[in-house]
């Protein structure tokens, strides 16, 4: 089973409540709290559809830009000892650190994923 879906660039959790009897999720990545709920996967892929556009809409009305989720850059912490190492192999192979972390990360599983 998947727990995510996606609508417009947007990647929502799935959920399940069983005192409820209700899937829901919220639109991941993003500072701005946009939520939707069914009580079928038809109806929840609906009101995930429904929020995001009423999101968009709203940022439209307001002249505001979208907030977007994954805009090629994050932080990450390392050992110092990690770190150290990291530099001295990008300097010796006359690449910066984010290219080589690009492409050590472009040969792992997650960049097989399709979405």
């Amino acid at each position: 089973m998947n727990n995510t879906i996606m609508y417009k660039g947007y990647i929502g959790s799935v959920e399940f409540s069983e005192e409820d009897c209700i899937f829901f999720g919220k639109v991941l990545g993003i500072r701005s709290l946009i939520s939707y709920e069914g009580e079928n996967a038809k109806e929840l892929l609906d009101d995930f559809h429904g929020a995001v556009d009423d999101y968009l809409d709203t940022c439209k009305a307001q002249g505001k830009e979208p907030e977007v989720a994954f805009k090629g850059s994050f932080n990450i912490r390392l050992s110092p000892e990690l770190h150290k190492k990291i530099f001295v192999y990008a300097t010796s192979n006359k690449i910066s650190i984010n290219k080589y972390i690009e492409e050590t990360l472009n040969n792992s599983p997650a960049a097989k994923i399709s979405i």
